[in-house]
C-alpha cells in the first residue's frame, strides 16, 4: 500500500526535516536564471508582458550564456526581486556596489566604495 508523502515528512526527526529543508533552500539559491521564472510562479508571457518583449526574445535571454548586467536587472526586478553583485573570495564576500550614486563618486574621487 502506498504511503502518504505528507505522513512519510512528519514521520521525520527534527533533525532529518532540518536537512532537507537546508537542502531545498540551497536548491533556491542556487537557481538557474531559466527555472527562475517558473519558480516566482509567472509564467513565460505573463514575465515578457511585464519587460514589454515578445516571450521569443525572452527565451532567447533565459538560454543566453552573456547577458547585460542592466538586462538581468529588469528580469529580476520584473519577478519583484533585487539584483545584487557580490563577489567571493576565500577571506570573505564582497557585495559590488556597481551603479553607485555618480555624486558621491565625485565627492570622494579619491575613495571607491565597495562593500
Amino acid at each position: 500500500m502506498a504511503k502518504n508523502f505528507l505522513d512519510l515528512h512528519n514521520a521525520r526527526s527534527a533533525e532529518a526535516k532540518a536537512r532537507v529543508k537546508a537542502r531545498v533552500q540551497r536548491a533556491l539559491a542556487e537557481m538557474p536564471i531559466q527555472e527562475l521564472q517558473q519558480a516566482r510562479h509567472l509564467s513565460q508571457e505573463q514575465l515578457a508582458n511585464i519587460l514589454f518583449m515578445e516571450p521569443a526574445t525572452l527565451s532567447q535571454l533565459e538560454r543566453g550564456t552573456d547577458i547585460y548586467i542592466s538586462t538581468l536587472r529588469s528580469y529580476i526586478e520584473a519577478m519583484g526581486g533585487k539584483l545584487d553583485i557580490i563577489a567571493n573570495f576565500p577571506d570573505g564576500e564582497v557585495r559590488i556596489k556597481l551603479f553607485t550614486d555618480i555624486k558621491e563618486m565625485h565627492s570622494n574621487s579619491d575613495t571607491v566604495s565597495v562593500a
